[in-house]
């Protein structure tokens, strides 16, 4: 069995008991690679080095990070550099053989960046942005992730992309794990985060939807907010790429495996 997993960048995480369940999986016999973001830590040296994050919206209303250059050598130090590292050394405190990787090593994902990003400003103008650094990954370098998967290796991957003009790219990391998912014909996809799955009212926890059919899926995005839209756009990815199942919620690996966060199926 081959999972993509995808921890979120976000506060409140339960990063230690994901790490053992990981092991678990592996030791299991299950093929794993790990994906994860770095939101958080990015916003807090972003502070420290006294150049503050800024936050736009699409016309669809997708909410991202702008990255300037500047930004994107923050992610970098992020989410290449520490919270990819940690969590290579967590995993190998469990016994777990993992090796770190960010996107633009061995060309594993291509994106094209975006000539321009649209942006609405809270007047409701239409803002055009040339120099942000992002991108939509395009392709996936399968044949280095199967090599490292034939020889006992657990991935993980930092969310930074190589374009086509050589440049490092942010991407986003829900959409990059949907594109490995599907690269790999993965069994399942999980978006492990900070809140237990897709919310009617985001502020009721009780108001949980478990299961979602996937040819239903659109009607309820109404019901995402925040990043929880991306999550969405990167399950519905997964799916339509041959991804039998995904799963999203918080906590525990096994039990949104289970069931306890919100299962979206084909």
């Amino acid at each position: 069995m081959t999972l993509v997993v995808k921890i979120g960048g976000g506060a409140g995480i339960a990063i230690s008991n994901i790490v053992q369940e990981i092991a678990q999986c592996v030791s299991d016999g299950q093929r794993i690679v790990l994906l994860h973001g770095g939101s958080d830590l990015t916003t807090t040296l972003s502070q420290t080095l006294g150049h503050p994050i800024r936050m736009i919206t699409s016309p669809s209303g997708m909410t991202s990070r702008y990255t300037d250059s500047e930004t994107l050598r923050i992610y970098a130090m992020a989410v290449a550099g520490q919270i990819n590292t940690e969590l290579v050394a967590l995993l190998q405190q469990q016994g777990v053989n993992a090796l770190g990787l960010a996107g633009v090593d061995g060309r594993l994902f291509l994106a094209r960046r975006k000539a321009v990003v649209r942006s609405v400003t809270p007047e409701g103008r239409i803002q055009i942005l040339r120099d942000d650094y992002t991108g939509q990954i395009e392709q996936v370098n399968t044949v280095l992730l199967q090599q490292l998967l034939d020889a006992g290796y657990t991935p993980v991957i930092a969310p930074l992309a190589l374009s086509y003009e050589g440049e490092r790219l942010n991407v986003d990391g829900d959409r990059a794990a949907a594109a490995v998912a599907a690269a790999l014909h993965a069994d399942a996809l999980v978006i492990l985060t900070n809140v237990p799955g897709l919310l009617t009212d985001p502020q009721d926890t009780t108001t949980l939807i478990h299961s979602i059919p996937a040819a239903y899926l659109a009607d309820y995005l109404g019901y995402a907010q925040g990043r929880m839209r991306k999550k969405l756009l990167g399950a519905q990815e997964a799916l339509q790429g041959g991804v039998p199942q995904v799963y999203i919620g918080s906590d525990s690996l096994l039990a949104v495996l289970n069931g306890a966060g919100t299962t979206i199926s084909r």
